[in-house]
């Protein structure tokens, strides 16, 4: 058992570990030291998913709460993420500090690493009812991962538990929405939307946590955005690593709301 006198900073958030992890490929071939710029482009990525661990754990709190009827508590957890966003998309400030240049002289040796391989990000679409078999079956070889993305698959989406909480609320929610096949992309239905501007007209709570909800529709899509952008600005339209189609890939996945039904309201106000 270790004494809690023996507990450090260091030792607490294994900070040694942590550095280690910063492993570079390439190498100068005068110096043999690494390309300056990969440490970079390692510690920004490592860096997300570390957060995108972040978010996940805190959308099922999110979740969690709601299918207990919490929804305060849980909003606590969404506010949390909001702000995460805003990081993410922040990270992307330095990341594009690294010219195209300067990332052509490492780019070689990540080989067929991409980040189109996040098993942690494809977690967050699935969870946010943008789901794949396709996307699911990539991670086959790593059974932690495939484990993961397949319990998420099969799991209710973020949506699910917000649409069902309204129901326990009163507002009419339709049986087919209610018991609707998870595994299928979250898509808009007018009975829905019907029940949000009764959400609007007659609770400014839960309408407030609407527009929470649809805060982080509008964080993942600036995400998205500039994401895109970060690719095109450093590799132009040239193919991704890894085999993917980079920007032109990632431009696919631009304006696509994952609660359309939010969206769907606002011209009726």
């Amino acid at each position: 058992m270790t004494d809690q006198n023996d507990v450090t900073y260091g030792s607490y958030l294994k900070v040694d570990e942590l550095l280690a992890l910063q492993q570079c490929r390439s190498a100068d071939p005068e110096t043999g030291r690494p390309e300056h710029d990969e440490t970079l482009f390692i510690i920004i990525h490592q860096i997300y998913e570390l957060w995108f661990k972040q978010v996940l754990h805190e959308l099922d709190n999110f979740v969690l709460n709601l299918n207990q009827d919490r929804p305060h508590r849980g909003g606590h957890s969404l506010k949390r993420v909001l702000k995460i966003f805003k990081t993410l998309v922040a990270q992307l400030d330095v990341l594009e500090t690294m010219t195209p240049l300067e990332f052509a002289s490492f780019r070689s040796f990540l080989a067929s690493a991409s980040g189109f391989q996040s098993a942690q990000f494809r977690e967050l679409e699935f969870l946010l009812g943008q789901k794949s078999t396709e996307h699911a079956q990539r991670f086959a070889a790593n059974p932690r991962e495939h484990a993961n993305l397949t319990r998420r698959f099969e799991d209710p989406t973020v949506w699910d538990a917000f649409v069902r909480f309204l129901s326990r609320q009163g507002f009419a929610i339709p049986p087919e929405v209610l018991s609707r096949d998870v595994t299928q992309p979250v898509g808009p239905a007018d009975q829905v939307q019907a029940a949000l501007i009764q959400v609007y007209q007659t609770d400014p709570a839960l309408s407030d946590l609407c527009e929470a909800l649809t805060d982080l529709d509008e964080g993942v899509q600036e995400w998205r955005y500039r994401h895109v952008m970060m690719v095109q600005r450093t590799i132009g339209m040239k193919m991704g690593t890894g085999g993917s189609e980079g920007a032109a890939y990632l431009r696919t996945t631009l304006f696509n709301p994952v609660f359309p039904d939010l969206w769907a309201i606002r011209s009726v106000f």
